[in-house]
């Protein structure tokens, strides 16, 4: 770890790249050398684990300190494997060009809008840290080994948090969109020998995305947990040991909202971006000047791939961070409530609140396994004659993921059995009907999206009478979409909670109280292979760039066959870990509806169990959540378009004031449409994603005090809750309808 870091600091001076720096790093080591580095890697989680063991560190501390290890170890890993990537052939000095426009354009963005939200952060921390500074503390059960904490300090802890998790949300996007950038033009150069190479290079760089993002949610909040008990364990009396270790996640509540904060925005200005460079230079490259796509004589092809890069790879990467955290955090939270009133001990109190890291570390583990199962018959198929069938790439991924499948859910029924005591096999159970809701969440997105399937060729066979009746087949495709996975989630989550009812945890009044966590063991299974899936995500833009990179660089046919085939794939698992991404946020959502209540009786002396919708203010609540999700949606749509026109009318521009370029005369202004398209993005991101934000805010506010003039002392809390429970439900059959609809059109 310490020479990586080394070598960062290094190309941090400006000595070398880091990727370079990086590469040369790994290759110092003989083979003699990397075995015992590797045997060392893969023993010192056990070494560590026997050193605590001595030394008696109690069961929460070294649980912690081994997850946090654990996801070290995998950002090592994840630095090997981009060293590995590195590694290959970047191809002919045309591709490097082309590489080179889409890496500068996609930095640029990101440098920007990023700046943008990182300012937008620094202002609402501030004011997070005021309303908790300016509010009661939560009270404090008094007693040994408890704390009491401060207005002041809930103050700065939410606060640091906020900005940790922003930054780690913003690092994590950068990460995924820095891999894409420069693995394109190797698959690109790779396509020229081995279809196989091609394969795993473009998969092997969605894998580093995956893993980083992963690794950095556990390495956050496992660090953040460490920090806050070591923190809070100084401020008791010497000889106490600090026992309110449920209080640690609620502390860390602002983490989850400074990612989320993030991933809002960067899925926003990364989508304007994306689409709107893609409309613009389809629309006026094959409508209006006839040329095929990624044709070099367009000024806005750069652009349209460059959004690849932002949207689909930095937006995609900073959602599932944030969808990831926001489940450890709510199911930590729930796993302390369930544990503090059914009477456990600290012991299993601890192992039932961390658990969710555990499942993390399981998904690291188990989603690397079946990345080693991604490969197909090496060679060209176009020049060998006995290379026989080529097989689909989506096949190849999908072997893969049946064998990290296997071992997440193997992996899973150990950790249950090793954290959840007696109710280990109904949670257990629980966590597979998780894992059996992502398989399927994928197996319809890519039956509503690949072209293989009914509903794409309906659409096609629709397109044949006109673009009305193109536009009628692929709404109603986007519709009908959304029921299928609905019912399954509705199943999943009915299931899930009646086994949580059969694990025998009660309350002191001996009612069954474990359905809830039932739910939430489920949303865990579901990303039991969360890496592996967000992989077959990333591995979509670095194909997608590689067949741009091959048209534009002008290779041969066979080079752009072995792109197109990647290319077409990668569309479908683009749509399929979208559709993954809103079925396990859409599952997490439901989680943090029930931590938000659980923070609220914390907060609050007066409790509240239920949220009457029959109440006049709550239902109106509701309404305007539902109401906020359709804006936001017509913004975002508007949005693209404002910017699609501002990309066609310059090419136009272009193209009027330079004949020639469409002869293939002269040099394209590719990096003026770059600047349109960011310049818009950033201008158009602002109103939805305020909107966001301030809505509820607003909301609540207004209802709070309307509570308070008619003494309904929690009425604030209850219309806020039902504002996010419709806007999410809302929010979920939107999420569906589109990106469904919009795969199969595209």
């Amino acid at each position: 770890t310490w020479g990586i870091l080394i070598e960062m600091n290094k190309s941090l001076r400006g000595k070398k790249d880091f990727a370079t720096q990086l590469t040369e790093y790994f290759s110092r080591f003989n083979h003699e050398e990397l075995k015992l580095y590797t045997g060392i890697y893969l023993a010192s989680p056990f070494i560590l684990y026997f050193l605590l063991w001595i030394v008696k560190v109690f069961f929460a501390l070294k649980f912690i300190i081994l997850s946090f290890h654990l996801s070290i170890l995998a950002l090592i890993y994840s630095a090997w494997t981009v060293a590995e990537i590195m590694k290959a052939d970047p191809g002919s000095p045309e591709m490097i060009k082309v590489a080179d426009y889409i890496e500068e354009g996609s930095e640029g963005f990101f440098a920007a809008q990023y700046g943008t939200i990182l300012k937008l952060s620094g202002i609402f921390a501030v004011g997070i840290m005021f309303v908790y500074f300016t509010r009661d503390p939560p009270p404090s059960p008094g007693g040994k080994g408890t704390v009491a904490v401060s207005s002041f300090a809930m103050s700065i802890f939410s606060g640091i948090s906020f900005i940790f998790g922003a930054i780690a949300s913003s690092f994590s996007g950068y990460a995924g969109m820095w891999v894409s950038v420069r693995a394109n033009c190797r698959v690109t150069a790779a396509a020229r020998t081995c279809y196989n190479t091609a394969l795993t290079l473009a998969f092997r760089g969605g894998y580093f995305t995956a893993v980083i993002n992963v690794a950095l949610a556990i390495f956050s909040v496992s660090g953040l947990f460490l920090v806050l008990y070591i923190y809070l364990s100084f401020n008791l009396p010497a000889g106490e040991t600090f026992t309110q270790i449920e209080k640690i996640p609620l502390l860390c509540i602002g983490f989850g909202f400074g990612a989320s904060f993030v991933a809002m925005f960067a899925q926003l200005g990364g989508g304007i971006y994306t689409k709107a460079a893609d409309v613009g230079a389809d629309l006026i490259g094959k409508i209006d000047a006839g040329i095929p796509e990624d044709d070099p004589r367009n000024p806005a092809v750069i652009a349209d791939l460059v959004g690849d890069n932002v949207g689909d790879c930095a937006g995609q990467c900073a959602d599932l961070f944030e969808s990831i955290s926001a489940e450890i955090l709510s199911a930590m939270i729930l796993g302390a409530a369930l544990a503090q009133d059914a009477g456990f001990n600290y012991e299993r109190k601890t192992a039932f609140m961390l658990f969710p890291l555990a499942v993390h570390c399981v998904d690291i583990i188990a989603s690397t396994i079946g990345v080693y199962f991604v490969r197909t018959k090496p060679g060209l198929p176009d020049y060998d004659i006995s290379y026989g069938e080529v097989e689909d790439p989506l096949d190849v991924m999908k072997r893969g993921y049946r064998y990290a499948l296997a071992a997440g859910v193997v992996g899973f029924f150990l950790i249950s059995w090793l954290f959840l005591g007696n109710a280990w096999f109904s949670y257990a159970l629980c966590g597979l009907i998780g894992t059996v809701v992502c398989l399927l969440f994928i197996e319809i997105t890519q039956y509503y999206t690949d072209y293989k399937h009914a509903p794409v060729r309906r659409i096609v066979s629709s397109s044949r009478t006109g673009h009305a009746t193109n536009i009628i087949a692929g709404l109603s495709v986007g519709l009908e979409s959304t029921g299928a996975p609905v019912l399954i989630m509705v199943t999943a989550l009915i299931t899930s909670y009646y086994l949580g009812e059969t694990s025998g945890i009660s309350n002191s009044k001996g009612e069954k109280i474990g359905g809830l966590f039932g739910t939430a063991i489920a949303t865990m299974g579901m990303f039991s292979t969360g890496v592996f899936v967000l992989s077959m995500s990333g591995f979509g833009p670095i194909a997608d760039n590689a067949g741009g990179i091959a048209e534009m660089s002008h290779q041969p046919a066979t080079v752009r066959t072995i792109t197109d085939r990647l290319d077409a794939v990668g569309n479908v698992t683009k749509a399929n870990t979208k559709g993954y991404s809103v079925g396990s946020a859409a599952m997490a959502c439901f989680l943090l509806f029930s931590a938000f209540i659980d923070e609220v009786n914390i907060i609050s002396p007066k409790k509240f169990h239920v949220v009457d919708i029959t109440t006049p203010e709550v239902f109106l609540g509701g309404l305007l959540g539902s109401m906020c999700v359709f804006v936001f949606t017509s913004w975002a749509l508007s949005a693209v378009g404002n910017a699609a026109q501002d990309v066609i009318q310059e090419v136009r521009r272009q193209f009027a004031d330079n004949p020639g370029l469409l002869e293939g005369e002269g040099q394209p202004d590719y990096k003026l449409c770059v600047e349109i398209v960011a310049r818009a993005g950033l201008r158009e991101m602002i109103r939805p994603g305020l909107l966001s934000v301030l809505a509820p805010i607003i909301t609540g506010f207004i209802f709070k005090y309307a509570g308070v003039i008619q003494g309904k002392e929690l009425l604030g809390a209850k219309v806020i809750c039902a504002f996010l429970m419709f806007s999410t439900s809302t929010g979920i059959l939107m999420a569906l309808f589109l990106n469904n609809g919009g795969g199969a059109w595209d």
